[in-house]
């Protein structure tokens, strides 16, 4: 028989311990300060002080603030109790009150932390529900997370993904003595490292970055002994932005996030923002911890394969949700939640008389909203999930409520919402039939450029600057995430910008990535006018044709059409200025999707040849540009 959880309680500590591992965790804060596992009496960072060890943090800011940062507060209890104790389980809570004498101090939230050790179990689970009472004044949350700072001295190999995982640079590697600072503060280049096997790469948490519907599981493994700390989150339906929205994992430290809201990739646009007499609450997790480990006698046994092992562990916490043993009442178990089915089908009479399946698409229910809105919805809970070939789809474990089905496509422009409110009741298994998409289209495609997926990874990415590189992704599939590639755009155009032929060109060797300023001297940037020059055998004069451009990505940004005019003012069409995505900087290939429906007066046009100008007018700095997704040009309806 194993042994069961014991719960140690001191003045300022407490300790969950199973046999396995043990935890320990100031009372009342909260703070994780120390795990014991396998031999090594902490493996959090034991020369950083207590509270910086294991924690979860936010930042917050007053309402009526914009932008995406605020007062970081390092979330401390005020009170510990012990929620479950006996053999199989210990639960306890750490909890922060919130009361109108605390205005301007702290965040208006009713915060409970809570921290789950089951028998047997090789780790512990942790959650926090985060609760705003109407009566309460309204504020912004740009961002939440769980921290754990690990040993640098036993953790130096990070994996993510099979394909993305390495040995690290050490966090004294990026101090002035031994990195260089780059372009923004997170970028630096290793000069002088420690060990000399880094020495010239680029170091950078946001080329770690992985999006929701991928990250499962991430971590470290210390070779000596062999063991893995690994962060599994089983569910994405308390994250934010949908299953595509990007966010941080692991980075050099070593640091081991777990990032429930945030505004990486997206900007101000995905602040939660609290209105006046609105209430909230929200649970964030569970997630699991997992250690595991291997025998040193075993020198047959490659470490590496502690990887394997959690990628097993983290299918069979995925296969275990909704846990059954969180005692929160606000976390419902799975019989008190329901489902919803269905087949999603496209009517696109250009490409086919018979409706045709939505192979693929992401299906989804989230908060009631605007078309795409689950894109920035950040309040509520979405449930996502891969149609099949057929367009079949099924969401399961959906928590009650009110709800819109959204769905996109890979190869479909555009976006679909079902007008029908969905209502989830406890046990509801709900089947919708069939559902018709019609996705935007008015005339038959005359040209296209791309692929309509929400990224710009189809089009070309150069090779990085020899001098910044980071080796992971040398010769890898997402090699858009080196820094520096903006500047490629200029050695690649010195002398003028992107002209693009239709039916000569090939998006794939031609077309940039990110259409970027072009730096004119040390603090001088000019805008840049790409071209895509076509020809049409005949022109309706009379008729309207329709351009359609999807954007990937856009930071700061101004996008303005001209049509076979390049001085016209003003333009055809403008954007305005949109976006404060960052992805250009943060070595993403997508933000969020914008789709722009622009109708073009046949009276533009000429019979040959035509030309649309496609200009990017702001230039503040190096940073800002616009990923496309796809363009298509469509003549009138017929």
């Amino acid at each position: 028989m194993s042994p069961r959880v014991h719960l140690h309680i001191e003045d300022s500590h407490v300790t969950m311990d199973n046999g396995i591992l043990q935890v320990t965790l100031s009372n009342p804060d909260g703070i994780v300060t120390g795990i014991k596992y396998n031999g090594i009496d902490n493996l959090l960072e034991v020369l950083n002080e207590e509270v910086n060890r294991g924690y979860w943090d936010l930042v917050w800011s007053e309402t009526g603030s914009t932008g995406t940062t605020g007062t970081s507060d390092v979330i401390k209890g005020a009170s510990f109790r012990v929620v479950v104790e006996k053999d199989e389980q210990v639960e306890i809570s750490f909890t922060r009150l919130w009361d109108p004498s605390l205005q301007g101090n702290l965040v208006p939230l009713n915060i409970d932390k809570r921290f789950i050790m089951l028998r047997n179990s090789p780790g512990f689970y942790t959650y926090a529900i985060y609760d705003h009472l109407k009566e309460w004044p309204p504020f912004n949350l740009p961002q939440t997370r769980i921290v754990f700072k690990l040993r640098k001295d036993k953790f130096h190999y990070m994996a993510m993904a099979d394909n993305r995982q390495r040995y690290m640079p050490l966090p004294d590697d990026r101090l002035p003595e031994r990195g260089e600072p780059l372009a923004t503060p997170e970028a630096v280049l290793l000069v002088n490292p420690v060990e000399s096997e880094f020495k010239g790469e680029v170091d950078d948490k946001y080329q770690y970055s992985c999006e929701n519907k991928d990250l499962q599981v991430h971590g470290w493994i210390c070779t000596d002994p062999p063991v893995g700390f690994w962060q599994i989150t089983p569910s994405s339906e308390f994250r934010s932005g949908g299953p595509i929205k990007q966010n941080l994992t692991s980075h050099v430290g070593p640091v081991n996030l777990a990032m429930f809201l945030s505004a990486h990739y997206a900007g101000e646009d995905l602040v939660l923002k609290l209105k006046p007499n609105e209430p909230w609450k929200k649970v964030f997790g569970p997630i699991f911890m997992y250690l595991n480990s291997m025998s040193t006698d075993d020198h047959a046994s490659d470490p590496f394969f502690l990887w394997e092992d959690a990628k097993t562990q983290m299918k069979i916490e995925v296969e275990s949700w909704p846990y059954h043993f969180p005692a929160s009442e606000d976390f419902p178990s799975s019989d008190q939640r329901g489902c919803v089915s269905g087949r999603l089908l496209i009517q696109d009479r250009y490409s086919s008389d018979e409706w045709i399946p939505a192979n693929f698409a992401y299906v989804g229910l989230a908060p009631p909203g605007e078309l795409g809105s689950w894109q920035t919805e950040c309040k509520g809970y979405q449930f996502w999930t891969e149609a099949d070939a057929c367009g079949c789809f099924a969401l399961n474990h959906i928590r009650t409520g009110d709800y819109n089905l959204y769905a996109w496509i890979p190869g479909i422009i555009g976006d679909y919402r079902c007008d029908v409110l969905i209502t989830i009741t406890a046990g509801c298994d709900m089947n919708l039939g069939d559902l018709i998409f019609e996705p935007p289209r008015d005339g038959p495609t005359m040209w296209e450029i791309g692929i309509p997926n929400r990224s710009a990874a189809e089009f070309y990415i150069p090779d990085p600057n020899p001098k910044y590189i980071n080796k992971l992704y040398v010769n890898h599939p997402d090699r858009f995430r080196q820094y520096g590639l903006w500047e490629r755009y200029a050695d690649l155009y010195p002398d003028g910008d992107l002209v693009y032929t239709v039916g000569v060109n090939d998006y794939r060797k031609d077309w940039f990535f990110a259409q970027v300023t072009r730096k004119v001297d040390e603090d001088t940037y000019q805008g840049t006018t790409w071209q895509i020059k076509f020809q049409l055998p005949q022109v309706d004069t009379i008729g309207v044709y329709k351009l359609r451009l999807a954007l990937a990505t856009v930071n700061a940004s101004e996008l303005q059409v001209r049509v076979n005019d390049p001085e016209a003012n003003p333009p055809m069409f403008t954007t305005g200025v949109i976006g404060h995505d960052n992805t250009i900087a943060r070595h993403g290939i997508h933000g969020l999707y914008r789709l722009y429906n622009i109708e073009v007066p046949g009276a533009l046009l000429l019979t040959g040849d035509n030309t649309i100008f496609l200009t990017q007018t702001s230039v503040t700095g190096p940073l800002q540009g616009i990923m496309y997704d796809y363009i298509r040009f469509e003549g009138p309806p017929s």
